[in-house]
């Protein structure tokens, strides 16, 4: 776990929990579709600006879709939502439950952002995410 929060705060500059859920997004893509990085595409729909934007760095950083590459579209939504595809058309749906957001946006402060990201990191992806393939 230190290697990949090392990994992280190196990329992103710091470890918060949007960041966390992006690195674990990416790394379910990775085992639905694809590891190689040059064979899936991701949308993804997000607020724009800090905190929850900071899911498109762990999604970088983890999947290997880059906005670099153009692998990765940005489009502005209220709630965190990605689609990826590979190159044989499979698509998988990954979107952050709702009682997650609301709990990061009640309980996570400057204070214990580390702390809440590491819990976030051990969580199991079915607690955290709604994922649907097809």
């Amino acid at each position: 776990m230190n290697k990949i929060l090392d990994d992280i705060k190196k990329f992103h500059g710091h470890i918060g929990p949007y960041v966390i859920i992006g690195y674990k997004i990416g790394i379910i893509a990775n085992k639905l579709l694809d590891s190689d990085h040059f064979s899936k595409k991701v949308k993804v729909w997000t607020k724009k600006f800090p905190p929850m934007s900071c899911v498109i760095d762990g999604i970088q950083l983890s999947s290997g879709c880059t906005i670099g590459k153009g692998s990765i579209i940005v489009k502005n939504g209220e709630f965190l939502k990605t689609e990826f595809s590979n190159n044989e058309g499979k698509k998988i749906q990954i979107s952050l439950k709702m009682q997650i957001k609301e709990d990061i946006e009640q309980n996570v402060k400057k204070d214990n952002m580390e702390s809440y990201s590491k819990k976030i990191l051990q969580m199991l992806d079915s607690d955290l995410f709604n994922i649907k393939e097809s």
